[in-house]
C-alpha cells in the first residue's frame, strides 16, 4: 500500500507540475501579447508621424525616408480619414468596399492615432491588430482550453487508477477468502458423510450437507470476482428451482415463492452459480420489503422470441418513483442495516456476465415491485 500511495502522490505531483507550467505558460503568452501590441502602437505612432512629416514638407525636403517607412507597413491594417471621416487612403485591407465600416469599428475602438494640420484641421489615422497579433491574442484562450482538457483527463485517469487499485485490493480478498473456505469446507464435508455413515436415519444430515455445498457455492463465486467466467449451456427451470428450494427453507411460512415456466425446458448459455446469486438476491429484498408480513414472490419465465426473461414479481412494500433510477446504484440503500451493494453487483453480472439487461418492469408503493432480467437465448 506504501508503494501504490507514492505512485498515486507522483502522479499527483505531476498533474499539478503540469498545471503550473500550462499557468506560468499562460501568463508568458500574455505578457508576449501584451508587449505586440505596444510594439505596434509604437510603430503607427511613428507611422503617423511620418505621414504628418510628408503633409507638412515643402518641395525641398527628402522624404524618401519616410516615405520608405510609410510603405514598410505590410502587416497592420490602416485607415487614414479626415475630420470629416471620408476615408483617403487605407493598406493592408483586402475588402476594400467595407473600408468605411472598417475605420468606424477602428474608431469605436479607440484604436486612432490624430495628425495636426492646423487651422482646425487633423487627419485620423486609424488602425487594426496584424494578423499575426490576432492569432497571438487568441492562442491564450486555446492554450486554456487544452490545459483544461488535460487537467479533466488526468484528473479522470487518477479517479480511475484509484478505483482500479481499489477493486484489485476486493479481487484480491475475495479470492483469498475463497481459498481459506475451502479447507474448512472440505473438512466439513468429510465429517458429513462419516456422520451419514454412522446415523443414516438422521432428518438433520441431509440439511446439514446442504448448508455445505451452500458454503461451497458461496466460495465458489468469491474465487470468480474478478475474472470473466465463461458461460454454458444451462437450464434456466433448474437454475430457479434451486434458488426456490433455498430460499423457501430460509423463509418465513408467510411468504410463499413459486415458480411458473413453460412447459418445454428452456436452455441458456450462464453462469448458473452466480446468475442464481442474482435471483436469491432479488428474492431477500422482496422477503426484506414484506417486514414480516404475509406476502408471495412469483418467479415468472417467459420466452419471447430471441429473449429469455425472468420476472421477480413480490407483494411487498414497492419502490418510491423518486428511488427507481437509483435502485442499482452502489451505495443506495432503504434498509436501517446493508451496504446497499446487492443490486449493482446484481447489475452487473447480468450485464457484464451474461450480455443481458436487468430492471425494474413496474412499482407501486403498497402494492408490490416486479423486477425483469433479460437475456438473449
Amino acid at each position: 500500500m506504501q508503494w501504490t500511495d507514492k505512485i498515486r502522490q507522483v502522479k499527483i505531483l505531476l498533474v499539478v507540475a503540469a498545471v503550473l507550467i500550462a499557468a506560468a505558460s499562460l501568463l508568458v503568452s500574455h505578457q508576449l501579447v501584451s508587449d505586440l501590441k505596444q510594439e505596434e502602437r509604437s510603430k503607427m505612432d511613428l507611422w503617423a508621424k511620418a505621414m504628418n512629416f510628408v503633409q507638412e514638407a515643402d518641395s525641398e525636403t527628402d522624404l524618401s525616408l519616410a516615405l520608405a517607412f510609410i510603405e514598410g507597413n505590410t502587416t497592420i491594417p490602416v485607415i487614414v480619414t479626415d475630420k470629416d471621416g471620408q476615408v483617403l487612403e487605407f493598406r493592408n485591407i483586402e475588402d476594400s468596399l467595407g473600408v468605411d465600416d472598417y475605420a468606424r469599428r477602428m474608431r469605436q475602438a479607440g484604436d486612432t492615432i490624430s495628425i495636426d494640420l492646423g487651422y482646425d484641421d487633423y487627419l485620423l489615422v486609424c488602425y487594426d491588430e496584424s494578423t499575426m497579433l490576432k492569432r497571438l491574442t487568441q492562442y491564450p484562450y486555446w492554450q486554456l482550453g487544452i490545459v483544461m482538457i488535460f487537467v479533466v483527463v488526468a484528473i479522470f485517469a487518477l479517479l480511475s487508477s484509484k478505483r482500479a487499485e481499489q477493486n484489485k485490493v476486493w479481487v484480491g480478498l475475495s479470492k483469498e477468502t475463497a481459498h481459506q473456505l475451502g479447507t474448512p469446507i472440505s473438512s466439513l464435508m468429510a465429517w458429513t458423510e462419516m456422520l451419514k455413515e454412522q446415523y443414516p436415519q438422521d432428518d438433520l444430515i441431509p440439511e446439514m450437507e446442504q448448508d455445505v455445498k451452500r458454503l461451497e457455492r458461496i466460495a465458489e463465486r468469491f474465487s470468480k470476482i474478478g475474472s470473466l467466467p465463461e458461460p454454458v449451456d444451462a437450464s434456466m427451470q433448474e437454475v430457479l428451482d434451486h434458488v426456490i428450494a433455498y430460499m423457501d427453507k430460509r423463509t418465513s411460512q408467510k411468504v410463499s415463492i413459486k415458480g411458473h415456466y413453460p412447459a418445454a425446458e428452456v436452455i441458456v448459455k450462464m453462469n448458473a452459480s452466480l446468475f442464481e446469486w442474482v435471483i436469491e438476491n432479488l428474492c431477500k429484498n422482496a422477503v426484506d420489503a414484506m417486514e414480516g408480513q404475509p406476502g408471495k414472490i412469483d418467479l415468472w419465465l417467459l420466452v419471447e422470441d430471441d429473449i429469455v426473461a425472468v420476472e421477480v414479481v413480490d407483494t411487498g412494500k414497492g419502490i418510491r418513483k423518486k428511488n427507481v433510477k437509483n435502485v442499482f446504484r452502489p451505495g443506495f440503500t432503504t434498509k436501517k442495516r446493508g451496504w446497499g451493494l446487492g443490486l449493482s453487483l446484481a447489475k452487473r453480472i447480468v450485464e457484464e456476465y451474461h450480455h443481458g439487461r436487468i430492471f425494474v418492469k413496474q412499482s407501486e408503493v403498497g402494492r408490490g415491485t416486479t423486477f425483469r432480467i433479460e437475456l438473449r437465448r
